[in-house]
């Protein structure tokens, strides 16, 4: 794919178009509705790797979390249809759960220790727990790729009760770590708009996927909604707090926004490390298509984040001419030059010439300075 026909394809993007028959990223959409059913936000501890001595004692570790989802999650979903009557068929794991966060360690080092293969025991290990209990399981891992030696990328996935994974969502907007945005050219040659953007459509609705602090990018749902997603899976590791959160007002306001549910599951701490235990711990969330928290945990370990969905309503509330159809008064072409003419942090940082070079950590704070600099240079900051 050429720089003409990427341009093409970002116009495309920014202006709405169709483009559900580019790829094979948006499997094959549902034509009847389905009945309502419970999602859940699955508020767990997560377990970091940071201390085991070697790449196999971080790969037994991972698993061993992993073998630990099934028999809470499997207890959680008898509660909740007892209670609610409805069956939960869509699980959302948080942030960080099967790892931690990379610390210090480098790049390279910590894609082997620590990051997962597209097809490796891990995602053969939720296939399991998926299909025992015939549900759909959305979670967020490091994910290494054949084609990107050395790196990682974030990724937010979603494992269907066949066992397969049907949607792969990697992180575009990352303080310190690689995203297909710094390797854009060849990212997007091997895997196109589908595989930046893809949108999973399934028998309980079409799914997309947001990775942590990208909530409060609206651009990345806002693209996502264009591609037809109803409900967005959130998997995330933040403070929890009383008061409003930048992430909780941005969950309500993609929701109302793009008139689509929010399944935001949060971590009950991360263990293993210096900092005390509590502080990514809370709040995990479901947000119905109005912008209205409809379930919110308290802090701790808990599946108490449990909501109905209804996708009858939201797709009713879509089709209804009205000023509250935002989605529907979107007029996207008024902003697509904008959005052309302005870059603000630049892609293909991590490619030199047809090479993908490995960066060290500090690369992506000097990357930052430097667009600073550029920002207020020309007089945009």
């Amino acid at each position: 794919m050429d720089a003409a026909h990427r341009d093409v394809l970002a116009g495309m993007l920014a202006t709405g178009l169709d483009l559900s028959d580019s790829g094979a990223a948006m499997t094959a959409a549902t034509t009847t509705v389905p009945p309502t059913y419970c999602a859940v936000a699955l508020q767990l501890t997560a377990r970091s790797i940071e201390r085991a001595p070697d790449r196999v004692a971080a790969r037994a570790m991972m698993l061993e979390t992993i073998e630990s989802i099934g028999p809470k999650l499997r207890s959680a979903a008898a509660f909740i249809g007892g209670y609610a009557g409805a069956r939960v068929r869509l699980a959302v794991l948080p942030e960080y759960l099967f790892t931690s966060y990379p610390v210090r360690i480098g790049i390279s080092d910590f894609a082997d220790k620590a990051a997962i293969a597209p097809d490796g025991p891990e995602y053969e290990a939720l296939g399991r727990i998926a299909s025992e209990q015939k549900l759909f399981l959305a979670g967020n891992a490091y994910e290494t790729d054949r084609n990107f030696p050395g790196l990682y990328f974030q990724t937010s996935f979603v494992v269907a009760p066949s066992g397969d994974v049907v949607l792969r969502y990697r992180r575009l907007n990352s303080m310190f770590a690689p995203t297909p945005h710094d390797v854009w050219s060849k990212y997007l040659d091997i895997y196109g708009l589908d595989g930046v953007f893809p949108v999973a459509r399934t028998e309980i609705g079409n799914l997309a996927a947001i990775a942590s602090e990208e909530i409060l990018y609206p651009e990345i749902a806002r693209a996502h909604a264009l591609r037809g997603a109803e409900l967005f899976v959130h998997s995330s590791s933040e403070i929890g707090s009383p008061g409003d959160t930048n992430k909780d007002i941005a969950k309500r306001a993609r929701a109302l926004e793009n008139l689509a549910y929010v399944v935001s599951a949060n971590t009950a701490g991360i263990s293993g490390t210096a900092l005390p235990l509590a502080s990514a711990d809370g709040n995990s969330q479901i947000v119905d298509y109005k912008g209205n928290v409809i379930a919110e945990s308290n802090s701790g370990e808990t599946f108490t984040a449990f909501a109905e969905i209804d996708l009858s309503a939201l797709r009713a509330h879509r089709r209804k001419p009205g000023m509250i159809n935002y989605l529907a008064r979107q007029r996207t072409e008024l902003f697509a030059p904008v959005y052309a003419a302005a870059t603000v942090q630049r892609a293909d940082g991590l490619i030199d010439g047809n090479a993908v070079r490995v960066p060290d950590r500090d690369y992506f704070s000097r990357v930052q300075e430097q667009t600073i600099e550029r920002l207020a240079r020309d007089g945009l900051i």
